[in-house]
């Protein structure tokens, strides 16, 4: 038995290995071969295979072998011969099995429900495929050599730089680039900040046995990501759930705890803004107990009803952690996130991001840098705030004539609504949604299990995953369950 790579990549774009073993001759074995690879799905319909003389030179046998191969297959219907245009994978040959390791077709019920309605996900069709690939391309051709080698732990100073003028713009951050270390999104920075594995921080801040830069108690609001808690209990981190109402954390509550995460533009998820005299309060008291506030900037960008309110960062750069990404912005698959870090934190963070597999992807980071300097992010952000203002009001309108029962909290801002509902209704309604295919995260999910009493019934609906073709009919779908609630 013999086997032979051939790489032809340069001639049509693909390598094919075959293996040419069995009775019958050479002829026999590559025939067998290449209806094998067929029949198996490893050469798809369309693929263009190379010519005779190449594939004969490749493999070590006669130019005539190769052909006659070939001819065999297209008599069978395998392949397709045609003049100008080489031998191809005819279209109806389809596999007849799956190749190894592809999964068998999902069950149509295994597929996903037809309206997703769920929070956290932003409309993946509406990315700005041609204005990021053009920066990507300007990134890539514009881009030093050592770019692609060994590089800064912190992030490329391109991006830092283009982020601490951005910020400081239209979040009203205090910073500069020496400040910003760039990570692949929030969750990241909570385990950079809390992981067992890190080193301890400085001036007695280390964290518990294990490691971290920053250790608990944490005071996290009674409300948020079940995921963002799960990660820091895997971190040894007790966290204290913080009381809420319509104006965000109640801070006055805190006590002891040596840190704070906070969602002060848009509170995650009910939805309302931390009061002025709120954010004072939350610095005054990291000040006085000489702690810190970690600044999740969830939602900062979309504020329909006035202008976004600044970041808390800016009231006290020293006290407080802003950590912000793009994954509501523009996408959560391009895995891009910051932390502007006081400066006693920033080495003991980049110490914890430790090797360079951890870090974010630089190309990637290079056309990030290229898509806000050119003003592509900020035009993506107003053209998104405005869909996305759409779809909250023709949310709005549609309960209000078909579920008038059903109230809308929070205030008009970012990618999801939360729909009060009567108490005791809200598992059933998730169930009644889930047999119309309609995806929902239901309140009680997103409650601190050690949290004071539970807010009420409710829905979290998010507005803006459904395409705008697929909007209207999710909404009916909707409206037709909660009517019945």
């Amino acid at each position: 038995m013999t086997e032979s790579w051939v790489n032809y990549a340069e001639r049509i774009g693909v390598d094919l290995h075959l293996e040419l073993s069995g009775p019958g001759g050479r002829r026999a074995a590559l025939t067998r071969a290449l209806r094998e690879a067929v029949r198996g799905g490893r050469l798809a319909p369309g693929t263009r295979l190379p010519p005779y003389r190449s594939l004969a030179a490749d493999l070590g046998v006669a130019r005539n072998t190769v052909a006659d191969a070939y001819a065999e297959l297209v008599a069978e219907g395998w392949l397709t011969a045609r003049q100008g245009s080489g031998t191809r994978v005819a279209e109806r040959a389809r596999p007849l099995r799956r190749a190894v390791g592809t999964p068998a077709q999902a069950p149509a019920h295994a597929r996903g429900p037809r309206h997703d309605l769920r929070q956290g996900r932003p409309d993946a069709s509406a990315f700005p495929r041609a204005e990021w690939a053009a920066s990507y391309r300007r990134a890539l051709q514009a881009a030093p050599s050592e770019a692609f080698g060994p590089g800064d732990p912190a992030g490329r100073r391109e991006l830092r730089e283009t982020l601490a003028e951005y910020l400081a713009r239209a979040r009203g951050v205090r910073t500069g680039p020496e400040r910003i270390v760039i990570c692949s999104g929030f969750a990241h920075a909570l385990r950079l900040l809390f992981g067992r594995d890190t080193p301890g921080g400085p001036g007695g801040t280390g964290g518990p046995a294990g490691g971290g830069v920053l250790r608990g108690p944490l005071a996290v609001e009674a409300y948020g990501l079940g995921f963002h808690r799960d990660l820091l209990a895997a971190a040894g981190v007790r966290t204290v759930p913080l009381p809420l109402d319509e104006h965000g954390g109640q801070v006055a509550a805190l006590g002891r705890e040596r840190a704070v995460l906070l969602t002060p533009a848009h509170q995650f998820p009910t939805g309302g803004p931390l009061l002025p005299e709120r954010r004072a309060a939350v610095i005054d008291w990291a000040r006085a107990r000489g702690s810190v506030v970690l600044e999740d900037d969830y939602d900062g960008e979309f504020r329909y009803d006035r202008r976004p309110v600044g970041a808390l960062q800016g009231l006290d750069p020293e006290r407080v952690i802003h950590i912000g990404s793009v994954s509501k912005s523009l996408s959560p698959a391009l895995r891009l996130g910051w932390m502007v870090l006081p400066e006693r934190y920033v080495e003991p963070v980049l110490a914890a991001k430790g090797e360079r597999e951890g870090w974010a992807s630089v190309p990637d980071q290079l056309a990030l840098a290229d898509f806000v300097a050119r003003g592509s992010y900020d035009r993506h952000v107003r053209r998104m705030r405005q869909r996305y203002r759409n779809r909250r009001d023709r949310l709005v309108a549609a309960l209000a004539e078909r579920a008038p029962h059903i109230e809308v909290t929070g205030i008009a801002a970012g990618l999801h609504a939360v729909l009060r509902l009567p108490p005791g209704t809200e598992q059933t309604v998730l169930e009644s949604a889930a047999r119309r295919g309609v995806a929902l995260d239901g309140l009680a999910a997103f409650r601190h299990p050690d949290g004071p009493a539970p807010a009420g019934d409710g829905l979290v609906v998010g507005y803006a995953a459904p395409a705008d073709h697929a909007y209207g009919a999710a909404l009916e779908a909707l409206c037709e369950v909660l009517a019945a609630a």
